[in-house]
């Protein structure tokens, strides 16, 4: 992750962000998607989610980025790096599995599920959430924001 400065030369902004467009271009992390493309995506979140590592996931998402759980909202890498700790200290052994639902050429449906127990050893799972995964190029490009909202 690159973080320009005001003393940023700005060639060097433009160098960066032509790299970075020609990466995640490359890696299939931006539309428009392709079956393949949507699919790696998909994989690649739920790893990402299956390390639960709140700082690794967060990273994935832009810091302003809005989460909503039931009826809570989340603005914000700070808040949503204590929600996921707080989620993960209550839902031990978390196990998410994502498959590619649908797709379009700048949107992913994905059905989900996970399965963790709490400290009492009662399990529990949640089935076949669906949700659309958009990505959004922010202003200039370099920024990509994640949005998950459920359907």
């Amino acid at each position: 992750m690159f973080i320009f400065s005001k003393y940023t030369p700005t060639a060097t902004k433009r160098s960066l962000t032509v790299l970075l467009k020609r990466f995640y271009a490359s890696s299939g992390g931006v539309p428009p998607f392709t079956k393949e493309t949507a699919n790696s995506k998909v994989k690649k979140a739920q790893n990402l989610w299956n390390t639960k590592d709140p700082y690794k996931v967060v990273n994935a998402y832009t810091k302003d980025s809005i989460w909503r759980n039931r009826d809570k909202f989340f603005t914000g890498h700070d808040s949503i790096i204590k929600f996921l700790k707080d989620k993960w200290s209550k839902e031990l052994d978390y196990r998410l599995r994502k498959e590619l639902f649908s797709w379009t050429d700048n949107k992913i449906a994905v059905e989900f599920w996970y399965e963790y127990h709490d400290h009492q050893k009662q399990a529990s799972i949640l089935v076949c959430t669906l949700s659309v995964l958009r990505r959004a190029l922010v202003k200039d490009g370099v920024d990509v924001d994640d949005v998950e909202v459920p359907i």
